[in-house]
């Protein structure tokens, strides 16, 4: 959530700057604002799209050779130009400061700077780093050292970036549980939470770690981790050149991000399991140089993820317990954090997320590995992210940049990697027969293609979605494997369209939710032609002795007969342990079309943030 972006060059850096929020909007936002150095501190801010700062900053004819830009999701006061960054404080110069994240102890710290004289104007936690700054800066007088002895005191997630009049040829960032990267151009030299923000002017990205300060001018940068070395101290960091291409972060022919990656899908699933396509025989080297040796020590996994990924999660754990006889437990990370649970130390953490920056999966794994568990696991869409550099083990989902707030290649790619992994593990175990192992790599090699037909439903969707948006709340119904698919079908509906959905496992409607099914109530079912067909139908059966109105997601030989009330969406033959991969894509295409028919904002919807960075 939130955006940053920093620039200092040899020429004007509001374009770059406004530019740079308008390549982060996807993570979600509800203000923005920027300020600029030229002759002093000139700083605009506005409610709303970017847009607006954008037609602010034309208007005024905003220009400056430095500069510090922000979107701003609400967490602390409501949406307003007031709470709007960047915030300003006055000590021996005027500074100016905007921030990602949570700090947890703003109250106590806002005491005690009010009591030193500091006037507060906003409702935010982030002014407090302001004025913190400048106090420590009346001791120093040096920007730098502010910051390092700010952030000491700081505690929560952060990630932020600094500007002072006095000295307006450069930016101090600093990030600690929130991700901000700086980028090296040959003009100029900039930071940002997103390399997305930065490929207008570089492709050389420099990925700060936690506790890193970093200075940047016009002619370079320097890095001193102020939390872990000496006061002074430079540490050496990495330079990657971005392999990120600028037409992945454009809409092309499509309407929005959202329907791009819902087509985009079995590139991203045939780019992640790039590497079985020449292969015989699944290796646990796929997972890491280390991943045999702890594979075989492994005697359960702990998966721990938030929404969608969360969702995948689920759907693992019916894998891994069916075929790789391992048991499994599947924890919502926010939760996690904050029970006693029992840790054996055999057992595998296996940490999900996209970003691989969401706070709650992040604390989450560090509470696994301070209780005992001594092996971890990332699966995650981001090379340089957090989650990446804090696990054992790694696997990368080749999804590339997912733009809309709804997860969708996300999804689909963690399926497909969480598929993997239980080959890997069931085949360590003498579970996995040669036979069937051979059947399961040409399965994988097809799932592109399977997914490409499953896209075919689309103009019968599309039927269904004008029928969809007068509705007010559904239902969808799974069983087995397929009712994490039908949570993740309700979750997609109700984030972009507002319709209330819940998702029930299909045994469970005669124990209470039957009571709101009536010709007002849609009722959403995954039907693949697997064991559980029988029940599901005696389920459904239920639904249509008290007048509810199905639509139904059938394999091609499930033997579900249209009616009245009765409608039905035919995928291709059943998929076995794929199946609940391609049942996802109508789901989502038809999350989609009803926020279409409701002229809803499809890939920025209300109240919701991209990356959640924040408990």
């Amino acid at each position: 959530m939130c955006g940053i972006v920093g620039a200092v060059a040899n020429g004007n850096v509001v374009p770059i700057l406004l530019e740079g929020l308008f390549r982060l909007e996807y993570r979600g936002y509800d203000s923005a604002g920027l300020v600029v150095a030229r002759n002093g501190l000139h700083r605009l801010r506005t409610t709303g799209r970017v847009s607006e700062l954008d037609k602010l900053a034309n208007k005024l004819n905003t220009q400056g050779l430095a500069g510090i830009a922000h979107t701003r999701w609400a967490t602390h006061g409501a949406p307003s130009e007031r709470n709007a960054h960047p915030h300003f404080s006055k000590a021996v110069s005027e500074i100016a400061i905007v921030h990602n994240g949570i700090i947890e102890n703003h109250e106590l710290m806002r005491q005690r700077l009010q009591a030193a004289g500091f006037e507060f104007v906003s409702d935010t936690d982030s002014e407090v780093i302001a004025h913190l700054v400048a106090s420590n800066f009346q001791q120093t007088s040096d920007l730098f050292e502010a910051v390092c002895l700010s952030i000491a005191e700081l505690q929560g997630a952060y990630a932020i970036a600094v500007m002072e009049e006095a000295r307006p040829d450069r930016i101090i960032v600093a990030r600690n549980g929130a991700p901000l990267l700086l980028g090296l151009g040959k003009t100029g030299n900039y930071a940002a939470s997103d390399v997305s923000a930065l490929l207008q002017v570089t492709r050389n990205i420099v990925y700060l770690e936690e506790g890193d300060v970093a200075e940047l001018n016009n002619e370079g940068y320097r890095i001193v981790n102020c939390l872990h070395s000496k006061l002074g101290e430079e540490v050496e960091r990495l330079v990657h050149e971005s392999d990120l291409a600028s037409e992945a972060i454009e809409l092309g022919p499509y309407a929005h991000f959202m329907q791009k990656e819902i087509f985009e899908q079995p590139g991203a699933v045939a780019n992640t399991l790039e590497m079985i396509f020449n292969i015989h025989s699944i290796s646990p080297e796929l997972f890491g140089s280390e991943a045999e040796n702890i594979f075989r020590d492994t005697n359960s996994i702990l998966i721990l993820a938030c929404g969608t990924s969360y969702h995948a999660g689920l759907v693992a754990r019916y894998w891994l317990e069916t075929v790789a006889g391992l048991p499994c437990n599947v924890e919502i990370a926010s939760e996690y954090r904050y029970r006693n649970p029992i840790a054996d130390p055999a057992t595998l953490v296996v940490g999900i997320s996209q970003s691989g920056e969401t706070a709650d999966t992040l604390a989450s794994l560090n509470y696994a590995k301070s209780l005992g568990h001594r092996h971890s696991l990332a699966i995650c869409n981001v090379a340089e992210s957090a989650l990446i550099r804090q696990a054992d083990l790694r696997f990368l989902t080749r999804a590339g940049p997912e733009i809309g707030v709804a997860s969708t290649k996300a999804f689909t790619t963690q399926l497909a990697s969480l598929l993997l992994l239980t080959m890997t593990l069931a085949k360590m175990r003498h579970k996995l027969s040669n036979e069937y192992e051979g059947k399961m790599i040409a399965a994988l090699r097809h799932l592109p293609a399977a997914l490409q037909l499953a896209l075919q439903v689309e103009p019968q969707v599309k039927a269904w979605a004008e029928r969809f948006a007068q509705k007010r709340h559904a239902l969808f119904l799974g069983r087995g494997v397929h009712y994490p698919i039908a949570m993740e079908g309700a979750l997609k509906l109700k984030e972009i369209s507002y319709i209330h959905a819940e998702a029930y496992a299909a045994g469970e409607l005669k124990h209470g939710p039957l009571a709101l099914v009536d010709n007002e109530m849609p009722i959403v079912a995954i039907a693949p032609n697997d064991v559980l067909l029988g029940k599901l139908k005696s389920n459904l059966q239920e639904v249509q002795a008290r007048g509810g109105e199905l639509y139904v997601f059938a394999d091609a030989d499930s033997q579900i007969q249209e009616s009245e009330h009765v409608h039905v969406i035919r995928l291709a033959e059943h998929a076995g342990l794929l199946s609940p991969i391609l049942h996802t894509i109508p789901l989502q295409l038809l999350a989609y079309h009803v926020a279409l028919q409701k002229g809803t904002d499809v890939d920025k919807p209300r109240n919701l943030a991209k990356a959640v960075t924040v408990e």
